[in-house]
């Protein structure tokens, strides 16, 4: 578990429901969260983040002035706010406002009305985002593997990227999709490669059958990170030859433990 703790979180609340910040907020007291501030629009939240940066931001999806999804985006196209943990708190099902979400590497979706016990989870899901334990390998050291993220979000590549920089691997290359992986692949050894599903040119499952196929690295470790539900394509994945398949949102101890048992 991460070395941070909920007691030393600074939270930013969003939610223009007196009722539903005054629920979230005792939760979040009670668990020992010490500095919960609130906002109660979309614009209110980015003026207070530029005043002073939360680790978290805890927002509902339906905002007087956007939506939540259109705050996270905005904050993930500015630096300052990039790197901020994002969780959603929501009743809301449609994937045109969802799938945007698992795109901008939010830490957790909870429904509404969560619970306590519902909301601690994914409290310690940020703090493993935001701090997550190092890579315990016996054959290696993290700081000699090389490994490869292909996805066609410069986001969803920066998240991935940072989860693996925090657990102590310095050297990761990028590919914004398939076709790219595949001249990298075919230009050096990498240790690990992590993969989204859905990409143009070239997909996660295309890619992953060139490796297992084609490829001189035909027993490198895949990863898949898609947030897919068709379960008759999510077959076909596994067909693909892919070691292991994360859905969108994923949390850093998932991505930690499973690189660990492949590499042992």
């Amino acid at each position: 578990m991460s070395q941070l703790s909920i007691q030393q979180l600074e939270v930013l609340l969003v939610e223009p429901s007196s009722t539903q910040h005054r629920i979230i907020e005792g939760y979040l007291t009670e668990l020992g969260a010490p500095g919960i501030r609130w906002a109660q629009s979309g614009e209110a939240a980015l003026m207070m983040m530029q005043e002073a940066i939360p680790d978290l931001v805890i927002s509902t999806m339906h905002l007087p002035d956007m939506t939540g999804t259109e705050l996270v985006l905005q904050m993930r196209e500015e630096e300052r706010l990039i790197d901020i943990a994002f969780m959603l708190i929501s009743s809301e099902t449609g994937i045109r406002y969802l799938e945007p979400l698992r795109q901008a590497g939010v830490v957790a979706m909870l429904p509404k009305p969560c619970s306590q016990d519902q909301l601690r989870g994914s409290l310690y899901a940020a703090l493993d985002f935001l701090e997550p334990e190092p890579l315990e390998l016996s054959h290696m050291a993290p700081e000699e593997m090389n490994v490869l993220v292909v996805d066609d979000s410069f986001t969803s590549r920066r998240i991935i990227h940072q989860m693996l920089e925090k657990m102590g691997i310095e050297k990761i290359c990028e590919a914004e999709n398939g076709v790219e992986a595949v001249e990298h692949i075919e230009k050096e050894f990498f240790d690990l490669i992590v993969t989204d599903y859905n990409m143009p040119e070239m997909d996660g499952r295309q890619l992953s059958e060139f490796i297992r196929q084609e490829s001189s690295q035909q027993s490198v470790p895949v990863l898949m990170v898609t947030s897919e539900t068709d379960k008759t394509r999510l077959a076909g994945v596994e067909k693909s030859g892919v070691s292991a398949i994360f859905d969108k949102p994923f949390n850093a101890d998932t991505l930690r433990t499973t690189i660990q048992r492949l590499l042992a």
